[in-house]
């Protein structure tokens, strides 16, 4: 694999545009080998006939001899650069192409000129990382104080006068050869590294061995013997002067704390327990782990970068036939990116810390807690994806070949009893499609490189790949199928001997099947993504409570797309909960209790999307939440007046829930596309949709639009009253509800790469860890007391 694919491959998705534009110094760099090239046309043709004279043309244009000196004399350098020394994070370079008399020499000076573009970018990108970690690690040393001194506090509460030690030194510890000078294992700003990136010679990196290099280039060295000697010289506190400091945050994660911050109930004099101790244990565990993954991100930001430099200055030699890139790379080691050593400090501190407060002094536990694994596709998974879509093909033809065998849907007995039967099957069919769906996106979303792991918070090696998604509906597809198949088989054969109820329960052992599959506490079966959804799910049912995050809100508005399939669930109580099983009839709607919980069910998904956005709303103090808020208000009378007409039927009711639903439809469909998808920007570099797009095609996105305007308007065809029979009518409604949950699979899509797009805008590539303590400066105090 050529490095370029390497590099794009290995960029940190929401810090693209900061890295070194390698594609563009290439394009540059062809244009020299074209000039070369016809400058050599040229030559070749004016000495045609003497072939002494060509040879010595061509020897002149491919051989220059190479000085191992760094500068070599005035006459044989190509390049000066200089650099503006106004503050040491804030170096501008700027390089001086010495050939300027030569021919061609401007496509050598633009590419020197976007050389040092990209170096200053670089290093500007990377100064202002590197302070915002500087800055987020005194703020964690502050939270390590605050939680030994609470510990001494809870397992000690008698103690006095008790002194805290500081944590771990940040000295760098390095592995060193016994013949290396004193001082060599630390990088000083200024120190030249010749070829060296972190340690590696990266003239001798190959290629395809770039991407495995990457992994391994966080320091891994530990203090060993010296971890309690450079305890015990470090800084002591004073444990009641930490604590006089220190505050639980309450950020209102929980209904109960949610319900307290309502009322104004927070007592902040109570003493802290071993339970809430525990849980700010855990809270900080993930601060550090989430920290120390932006410090490993920027450590590959970094040697990714000086690899790029060093790339493409060897290929500038090559092309161009100059000596210039050692005398360039030196500058390069020579600039913060190339000899800041603070990332290496601040990696060292967190993993000393980490294994000694958080993993009992374990280093192999702590590290395998700070560095995951990354997640390998299994065969197996491949293999049982293909073995299960074939069974449901063959499935699916066994279940048309058995209706037509039997003539069911010419008889009206048999037409009557599909649709008592698809509603029951109908909740698998709009799981399996919903779960189909989400499998797509998840391929296209890694296909252009949506980073949709960070963007929903899943744990780095838990996250479900689209062959997992498409395995579990597919099994579950086996499944249904299957299930189905017994049904119409026991009822055609039992059904002249006697009333047997034993097929109608066929659906409901499926239904319980799959619940148990569903909230099994056992390691099977993508424990941790179930608990997930669960997690999320019950964030959703408890709307105005939890704190709103994306998966909430993004799950939300999927259930909003489920509602038949909710409603599905409804009717599975009431037809076995009631005993309609019994009859072999659904007639739940003739009991008023269905009737009164049918509207219910109906409202319930977008009222509770209401509830996140005034949750939103209140928190955020943004207009935009309480603009949402109003569309699902309006969705909610129109689905209480469609579902009125559905039941009562009637002109009036007709009229009603067209209006009703065509505002709600303009309303929603005005906010999927302009909102969510952040399209039609009329003054964009691309007229009409936005400045910035992942699709290379910008046809898909005119047609996204114009399929959801349509998908929209056939969630309308449910109020139009037409004169269809029962099965027919249950056939239009199964229609319509999985073109709405393929509209939902598709605003997904672009409903995140929107997000994800935001992400880049503002370089956000990790998630934001709310720390356990507030810890009050000098300041402050001094506030407070008066």
């Amino acid at each position: 694999m050529k490095f370029g694919k390497i590099f794009k491959k290995q960029m940190v998705p929401e810090w693209v545009e900061a890295y070194t534009d390698y594609n563009g110094l290439k394009r540059i760099l062809k244009q020299i080998r074209s000039h070369k090239h016809r400058k050599l046309t040229r030559v070749a043709s004016r000495v045609s006939q003497q072939a002494e004279a060509l040879h010595r043309s061509f020897s002149g244009l491919s051989f220059h001899h190479r000085n191992s000196g760094g500068g070599g004399d005035i006459e044989d350098q190509v390049i000066k650069v200089e650099q503006d020394d106004d503050s040491h994070r804030n170096k501008m370079y700027k390089t001086k192409f010495l050939k300027e008399s030569e021919e061609g020499s401007e496509f050598e000076e633009s590419f020197f000129k976007k050389l040092d573009e990209n170096l200053n970018k670089v290093n500007k990108f990377y100064g202002e990382k590197v302070e915002e970690v500087v800055e987020e690690a005194a703020l964690l040393d502050k939270q390590m104080d605050a939680l030994i001194a609470l510990r001494v506090k809870v397992e000690k509460p008698d103690a006095s006068n008790v002194n805290l030690e500081k944590h771990p030194s940040d000295k760098v510890v390095v592995d060193v050869d016994d013949t290396s000078p004193p001082g060599s294992a630390m990088r000083t700003p200024g120190s030249v590294n010749r070829d060296m990136v972190h340690g590696i010679d990266r003239t001798s990196i190959p290629e395809e061995e770039a991407s495995h290099i990457v992994t391994d280039i966080v320091p891994v060295s530990h203090t060993d013997g010296n971890e309690e000697e450079a305890g015990t010289t470090g800084d002591k506190k004073d444990l009641h002067e930490v604590l006089e400091r220190v505050k639980m945050n309450d950020a209102l994660e929980s209904p109960l704390s949610t319900l307290k911050g309502f009322f104004g109930d927070s007592k902040d004099d109570e003493p802290i327990s071993r339970k809430e101790l525990k849980k700010a244990e855990e809270q900080l565990r993930l601060v550090f782990s989430e920290f120390y993954q932006k410090l490993r991100r920027l450590k590959e930001y970094s040697f990714m970068n000086l690899l790029a430099f060093s790339k493409i200055m060897k290929k500038y030699e090559k092309i161009a036939s100059r000596n210039a890139s050692r005398n360039y790379m030196k500058t390069v080691d020579n600039s913060l990116i190339g000899s800041s050593d603070e990332v290496n400090r601040l990696l060292e501190r967190v993993e000393v810390t980490f294994v000694k407060h958080f993993s009992s002094g374990n280093r192999r536990e702590g590290m395998k807690s700070l560095r995951p694994k990354v997640k390998r596709e299994r065969h197996r998974v491949t293999f049982f994806s293909g073995f299960f879509s074939g069974c449901s093909i063959a499935l699916i033809v066994a279940v048309v070949f058995k209706i037509e065998s039997r003539k069911l849907m010419e008889k009206d007995s048999g037409t009557a009893y599909m649709a008592n039967i698809i509603p029951l099957y109908s909740l698998f069919g709009y799981i399996i499609l919903h779960m189909l769906m989400y499998s797509a996106n998840i391929y296209f979303w890694r296909l252009y490189r949506v980073n949709y792991t960070f963007i929903f918070g899943f744990k780095q090696g838990t996250e479900l790949g689209y062959r997992e998604v498409f395995l579990v509906s597919t099994g579950l597809a086996v499944l249904a199928f299957i299930c189905f198949l017994l049904n119409l088989q026991f009822d055609m054969d039992w059904k002249m001997k006697d009333n047997n109820t034993l097929p109608e329960v066929i659906p409901l052992g499926l239904v319980t099947l799959v619940l148990f599959i569903l909230f099994c506490p056992f390691n099977i079966i993508y424990r941790s993504s179930r608990a997930f959804f669960l997690r999320s799910l019950l964030h959703c049912i408890c709307a105005p409570l939890y704190e709103v995050t994306l998966p909430d809100f993004f799950l939300a508005d999927h259930l909003t797309s489920q509602v038949q399939a909710i409603r599905s669930l409804e009717l599975f109580i009431c037809y076995y909960g009631l005993g309609e099983y019994m009859q072999r009839q659904e007639k739940c709607h003739s009991h008023g209790v269905y009737n009164a919980f049918y509207f219910v069910v109906g409202v319930i998904p977008y009222w509770l999307r209401f509830l996140q956005c005034i949750r939103r709303l209140c928190e955020e103090k943004e207009s935009v939440h309480g603009y949402n808020a109003l569309k699902y208000m309006l969705t909610i009378i129109a689905v209480i007046i469609r579902t009125a007409f559905e039941l009562k039927k009637g002109r009036n009711w007709m009229i009603l829930a067209l209006v009703s639903s065509g505002v709600a439809i303009c309303m929603n469909t005005f906010w999927d596309i302009v909102m969510d998808w952040g399209l039609l920007r009329r003054h964009s570099k691309n007229p009409y949709l936005r400045d910035k797009l992942l699709v290379p095609h910008k046809s898909v996105y005119f047609a996204a639009m114009v399929v959801d305007v349509i998908l929209r308007v056939a969630w309308m065809q449910l109020v139009l009253e037409f004169n269809l029979k029962s099965l027919h009518k249950v056939a239009v409604s199964t229609i319509i509800s999985c073109l709405e949950i393929v509209r939902r699979g598709m605003w997904s899509f672009f409903r995140l790469e929107n997000e994800h797009l935001n992400n880049v805008g503002k370089y956000r590539a990790f998630k934001s860890v709310p720390h356990p303590f507030h810890y009050y400066d000098d300041d402050e105090t001094d506030d407070k007391d008066d």
